[in-house]
């Protein structure tokens, strides 16, 4: 009788076959990988049964916990009615509903979903859409893009020219198409007396003179509303949102939101731009939206700019896909998700467990090693201050390290510590995740002195 292989042998397996994402494969040398077997709620297991609290939502998919039985329970049933069919030609109605329900959350502003797989395809897909309707429209030297400084949207080719974070890009420069690159609005850079609205106001300045210099030649710009996420949780007043509306509006320029991490509720709001009072030209989900189910990206756009294709000229058409466009097992995953926002009034019930994960937090912030303790409704984050270069490089894998060995699962960003629960932890998770994070970032530093 064979024996099932353990748990080392598994890891070495995967270690010669699969090539891991965004990963140094060298550092698993000395860093193993967790050989994930099961997830329950909020817990993922592995094959020798210990457990880790997933505190950054599996890279922020995970809304409603692992194995959620209602959202199993909807895939299920759309197993066994439709597991897949090509959207050129053919609908159906996950599709249809999904499309409907997300424009119904935008008061009707936005709609006429395009369907991806994930989120560099949305922000492509949006991209493309802008470029494709100035010149449908007669503009056809509105070619160039604007991001804001230190942004993350994707890293594929296109999206990585609105990215501008080095790490990602730097490698692959002579194949990216640039953009124009604005200061970031990220509060932590506020001086005396100095408000959040105040580092907003600058920021907005520099668009502004880029407009007034450019504007014949933009066609979008992008954006992280609320929060720069991969930029290390760089949080920023509503207020800067509401400014790029209106430089857009005044200068013929695209808005496009970024919203596949801040969407689906992280920041309080279903969608961060309702804090601002202002829906975009350009909405991209992903992430959440399937509750971490199934792969899945959307795209919505204004009335106009979808009646600017609408011709019996093919070329003027929008001809992007893949195929799997539209997946109904993924929109049925999204429609779970929808669902369960509405039937366990999530926003609310969010609200009151993060002010408990705020309190548990708190005493960071008198950290002498602690900076900028910060929060954008589930997104908590903290800046270490760290001395030692070498100690700054390696911070994330360490404290990704004795996290684990705390039942935690953080990926911190370099020395930016930051939290991304699912929406479901009870009151003993949230004062086991507060604590474990105080104690991982305790042993972390004690290696440094």
């Amino acid at each position: 009788m064979e024996h099932p292989a353990s748990p080392d042998d598994w890891i070495a397996r995967s270690l010669r076959a699969v090539w891991h994402p965004c990963t140094q494969m060298k550092h698993h040398e000395q860093l193993p990988l967790v050989p994930v077997s099961r997830g329950q709620g909020a817990w993922l297991y592995d094959r020798a049964n210990h457990r880790y609290l997933d505190a950054i939502s599996s890279w922020w998919v995970n809304l409603f916990g692992h194995a959620n039985p209602r959202i199993n329970a909807a895939l299920k049933d759309q197993l066994d009615t439709l597991e897949h069919a090509m959207l050129a030609g053919c609908t159906h109605e996950p599709a249809v509903e999904l499309a409907e329900r997300l424009s119904t959350l935008t008061s009707n502003t936005l709609g006429h979903a395009f369907f991806a797989s994930d989120g560099a395809s949305a922000v492509e897909i949006a991209l493309k859409m802008s470029f494709h309707f100035w010149r449908n429209q007669g503009f056809a030297d509105k070619q160039e893009f604007v991001c804001v400084a230190n942004s993350y949207h994707g890293e594929t080719i296109g999206a990585l020219g609105v990215t501008d974070v080095a790490l990602f890009k730097d490698a692959y420069d002579p194949l990216i198409r640039h953009a124009h690159v604005v200061a970031s609005p990220d509060a932590r850079q506020a001086g005396a007396n100095e408000t959040s609205a105040d580092v907003a106001r600058r920021a907005l300045d520099h668009v502004r003179s880029l407009f007034e210099a450019r504007a014949g030649r933009i066609a979008a710009l992008i954006v992280e509303p609320l929060v720069q996420c991969a930029a290390g949780m760089a949080m920023h007043d509503p207020s800067y949102i509401a400014g790029l509306r209106a430089l857009c509006d005044q200068y013929g320029i695209h808005l496009i939101a970024d919203e596949i991490a801040v969407g689906c509720g992280r920041t309080g709001t279903f969608f961060a731009c309702e804090q601002a009072g202002i829906w975009p030209d350009f909405l991209c989900l992903s992430k959440g939206i399937s509750g971490g189910y199934l792969p899945l990206s959307i795209v919505l756009s204004r009335d106009e700019i979808f009646a600017a294709f609408y011709h019996d000229d093919t070329t003027r058409g929008f001809l992007h896909s893949h195929s799997y466009t539209g997946n109904p097992l993924a929109c049925r995953a999204a429609l779970a998700t929808l669902d369960l926002f509405e039937s366990d009034n999530v926003l609310a019930v969010n609200a009151q467990k993060s002010a408990k994960l705020k309190a548990a937090l708190t005493p960071l912030a008198d950290h002498p090693h602690v900076r900028n303790l910060r929060q954008c409704g589930t997104i908590f984050a903290f800046d270490a201050l760290i001395d030692d270069p070498h100690m700054a490089r390696t911070f994330s894998r360490r404290f990704f390290e004795h996290g684990l060995q705390r039942e935690l699962l953080l990926r911190p960003i370099g020395t930016t510590v930051y939290l991304m629960p699912p929406y479901i932890l009870d009151d003993a998770e949230i004062a086991l995740l507060a604590t474990r994070t105080r104690e991982t970032f305790e042993v972390t530093l004690g290696e440094a002195r």
